[in-house]
């Protein structure tokens, strides 16, 4: 069994009738669009996705700060206008 991670859900079927509707209707919730019961993709509002993408990029970009912070110790100061 697949997990569905949203309390709203909707059949393809019913979803390619109206998507303007179900989006609006399921306001800021995402909603899983199901296919033979099984979720096909998952529809959210603008801002919501916006975030998302904002964590992932925050996520992906954690590793390379702890890096950076790590081989502070191997830092030059410099003045910038002396470059």
């Amino acid at each position: 069994m697949q997990t569905i991670f949203t309390d709203l859900t909707i059949s393809m079927s019913d979803f390619k009738k109206n998507p303007a509707k179900v989006l609006r209707e399921a306001g800021q919730k995402p909603v899983a669009v199901l296919n033979h019961n099984k979720p096909a993709f998952y529809m959210v509002d603008p801002q919501m996705f916006e975030l998302l993408i904002e964590q992932l990029a925050d996520n992906q970009l954690m590793p390379l700060l702890q890096a950076r912070m790590a081989q502070r110790a191997n830092a030059v100061e410099v003045n910038i206008d002396e470059i």
